[in-house]
């Protein structure tokens, strides 16, 4: 048996603490991390690796994650887009309840579970819908652990409505009391804000037209269309007073909303993505339906204001919407955008899209960890489990080098999706994911190294769950 004191050590590092950047070693033990510990303070660990020259980051959070398995092998396993997590730094996702079925009872969540627990190369968490608007699934699901739960202002996509059913709430009278029902749980509403009525309006005025080019999609779904629906989920939630969070922001004007609502005392968070703060409209004009994404991308001014709500705190969370399709598909609806799939993978550019933000002085280093790691952490109830490096913390860290430059290629991705992913392939950000490490194990350090079902189950509060029940946290 080893006489060291701690399991692994990672020296020379600059140190994203919750108090700052730190020139200190990173001591793990169980899992956990044990002491940051002066340079040179003599620790032996069993394993050292060194960070000379870098920085150790607390690892991602990705708190807005779609897989859809195991109903469509093709597009993604839990295996394959886990892997991609973790090579971009990402060592905690939250699963939305997309699949098939939806994930709106406690049958399919233990099913769902016991597939990510076994295939997992992250810490997962999942969410539930609670469409059926039925308490005791509501009640069953929170029993399981989900850490919250999501809901869609618009009609299922046709074709889709298993996959859909019990999360798409279009009318007023079930949405507000959904929100009821897990208000009265106390977990985080998510909620996909885009108004079915005015989209519905869009739409038809388009097709009228007969376009199908791929710049209608940004017509039929202007911001008015994601702004009017914000308003109106949080004056319906006015009557509730539950907590919510808005996905995927895009616009000035669901800003603004956003902003005004929080002025007024509501407990509202919201996020954006990098797809939103890298791209325009113009991409879709460019990619075609490899550009479609619910809501679609904007202007460039609408790309500036959502760095500036970065920067001011209207916006919580970077997160990645990371949802893998198939060439096939993508190909299938090339020339007509409204047979198109809407979604992208993104969980691999996550952190160097964030690190390259630093570099080019649009963040600051602490700014850009509490957008992809501490706040979603700190907002669904896992801080600080996660999201943080300081004594007690789980030991996910990525060790990454702010200088090094991170070139996207397709054919160099871990997602299956990979031959979707036409944003980002070419593009090259200063600053590269050297090693990742999860609960103190490297999964990734230039390949990957993790196991499945290495992941763990994570529930709200920062426990895990084996066998359906809640273990504590120590």
């Amino acid at each position: 048996m080893s006489d060291a004191v701690y399991d692994s050590l990672i020296e020379g590092g600059a140190v994203v603490t919750s108090g700052g950047v730190r020139e200190v070693d990173v001591a793990i033990k169980g899992g956990r991390i044990a002491a940051l510990l002066e340079p040179g303070a003599g620790a032996t660990a069993d394993e050292v690796i060194g960070a000379t020259g870098k920085h150790v980051l607390p690892g991602a959070v990705d708190i807005h994650f779609h897989v859809r398995a195991p109903a469509y092998p093709e597009r993604g396993t839990v295996a394959s887009e886990t892997r991609a997590a973790a090579a971009g730094g990402v060592t905690t996702l939250f699963e939305m309840p997309i699949s098939k079925p939806c994930c709106a009872t406690p049958e399919v969540f233990r099913s769902r579970r016991e597939l990510f627990a076994r295939e997992a190369y992250v810490d997962f968490a999942l969410y539930g819908a609670p469409g059926t608007l039925n308490p005791d699934h509501v009640a069953g699901m929170v029993e399981e652990g989900a850490i919250g739960f999501k809901i869609f202002m618009t009609e299922a996509p046709k074709g889709r409505d298993d996959e859909f059913g019990g999360l798409c709430l279009p009318d007023e009278g079930p949405l507000l009391e959904a929100l009821r029902l897990v208000a009265a749980t106390g977990l985080v509403t998510s909620v996909h804000a885009e108004s079915n009525p005015l989209l519905k309006h869009f739409t038809a005025r388009l097709l009228k037209t007969g376009r199908n080019d791929p710049e209608t999609h940004g017509e039929s779904r202007p911001p008015l269309v994601e702004a009017l629906a914000i308003a109106k989920l949080l004056t319906l939630n006015r009557a509730v007073g539950g907590p919510l969070h808005i996905a995927h922001v895009t616009s000035r004007m669901a800003l603004d909303t956003v902003r005004m609502f929080r002025s007024q005392g509501m407990d509202v968070t919201a996020e954006t993505c990098p797809q939103y703060l890298l791209f325009t409209e113009e991409a879709l004009s460019e990619h075609g339906s490899y550009a479609k994404i619910n809501p679609p991308l904007r202007t460039p001014d609408d790309r500036e204001a959502l760095w500036e709500g970065l920067r001011d705190g209207t916006l919580l969370v970077v997160t990645t919407d990371h949802s893998p399709f198939t060439v096939a598909e993508k190909e299938e609806a090339r020339t007509d955008i409204w047979a198109a799939p809407p979604g992208a993978p993104g969980v691999e550019e996550l952190v160097p899209g964030m690190l390259h933000a630093v570099a080019t002085g649009r963040l600051g280093l602490e700014k850009a960890v509490e957008l992809m790691s501490t706040n979603g952490a700190r907002r669904f109830g896992l801080y600080p489990r996660k999201g943080v490096i300081e004594v007690g913390a789980d030991a996910d860290l990525v060790v990454a080098d702010l200088e090094a430059e991170t070139v996207i290629r397709q054919e160099d991705l871990y997602t299956q999706a990979r031959c979707c992913d036409r944003l980002y392939d070419g593009m090259a950000f200063r600053g590269k994911v050297l090693r990742t490490l999860l609960a103190g194990r490297t999964i990734f350090d230039g390949k990957i190294t993790g196991e499945p079902g290495q992941g763990r189950f994570i529930c709200p509060g920062g426990g895990s769950v084996a066998g359906g029940q809640q273990m504590p946290t120590t």
